[in-house]
């Protein structure tokens, strides 16, 4: 698409979108880790202003971005809730159909956890115990290079592992969790290994960033409740998800301890437990003004009484940002809605 027929596209969507009578109810797509702390603001935004409460569905931060990117009219969503920053192929998609300033806020910190039901012993697992647990090819113990992963087992990554089935239930590639684990896992854990410290390029990212297929890691997925569901019936397998959700399931599962350190919010809060991640929405701009209530609802997603240090969404499982990046953010998002 040249820049002529672009800003054509452009000002047509733009002329959709100021017929705005169809929708006066903003639209809000994206992560499944976010979902619920979008949820009680939109509550709480419909309660206390003269507008709808929003509409919000959970497509994974993948699956919103898509969405979101599409384009402007009010058939496209508003804003999309993501558990990564967006990518750079995303930012030119959204170029391409006009969305050409997304506003990225973030809006506090999640860790990823890796649970099981508390009717079976506590996992403690480094990051390269599972990598090898998960990684499509790991090392060749026999030698150079690497091989498709032979291990069925726990005891068989690292014989202090208890000899039980290697079984995690996890999210598929559209979620920010999956990519956010990828990163923060995968990628960290293969670095302990000579035999991949030796391939070159992006031979060596693909074997640190590739998830195994052969059933030790099964897709389950962006409902968390549903892995909880199946971690009961199987007690000795593991479910990947965001550490809010572990939060509000403690009656039923129990977290992973990962390179020594267990999950809880003082550890994601101080950077000890290693796999933290900052949580995003992304607003667009062009509807700001035209839907009505999309900055004051932006502005309440950011008021200290929401995520600010003792912020009612930090009693739902949100690591709230230090008091200065909070106060930053706040600047940074009024100043780039025309506040």
């Amino acid at each position: 698409m040249n820049k002529s027929t672009a800003l054509l596209s452009a000002l047509a969507a733009m002329a959709a979108v100021n017929a705005h009578a169809q929708r006066d109810q903003i639209s809000i797509v994206g992560s499944s880790t976010v979902y619920p702390f979008a949820t009680v603001v939109a509550e709480q935004f419909g309660k206390t202003t003269q507008y709808p409460t929003p509409k919000i569905e959970s497509t994974g931060s993948g699956g919103g971005l898509k969405l979101f990117c599409a384009g402007i009219g009010v058939q496209h969503p508003d804003i999309t809730n993501a558990s990564r920053a967006i990518k750079d192929t995303e930012v030119a998609m959204c170029a391409e159909n006009g969305v050409s300033e997304p506003v990225e806020v973030m809006i506090g910190y999640d860790g990823i956890v890796l649970a099981n039901s508390n009717q079976a012993a506590t996992y403690e697992l480094s990051r390269s115990d599972l990598f090898l647990a998960l990684a499509k090819d790991v090392p060749n113990p026999d030698g150079d290079g690497v091989v498709a992963n032979p291990y069925d087992m726990w005891s068989q990554v690292n014989a202090d592992l208890p000899d039980v089935k290697i079984e995690v239930l996890g999210p598929p590639p559209t979620s920010g969790t999956r990519d956010a684990f990828v990163e923060l896992v995968m990628e960290e854990g293969c670095e302990a290994f000579e035999q991949i410290n030796a391939l070159e390029g992006d031979a060596k990212d693909a074997v640190c960033a590739t998830m195994r297929e052969d059933g030790a890691f099964i897709e389950a997925g962006e409902n968390d409740n549903l892995i909880v569901q199946k971690l009961e019936a199987n007690p000795q397998a593991l479910g990947i998800f965001g550490f809010s959700f572990l939060d509000e399931n403690l009656d039923k599962i129990h977290a992973t301890i990962i390179d020594g350190v267990t999950p809880t919010f003082e550890s994601i809060a101080d950077g000890s437990y290693p796999v933290s991640r900052p949580l995003f929405m992304y607003v667009k701009k062009e509807h700001v003004g035209v839907i009505p209530g999309m900055s004051d609802y932006v502005m309440e997603f950011l008021n200290d009484s929401s995520t600010g240090q003792e912020g009612y969404l930090t009693d739902r499982g949100l690591i709230p940002l230090p008091v200065d990046l909070h106060t930053n953010q706040q600047q940074q998002v009024t100043q780039a809605l025309g506040l």
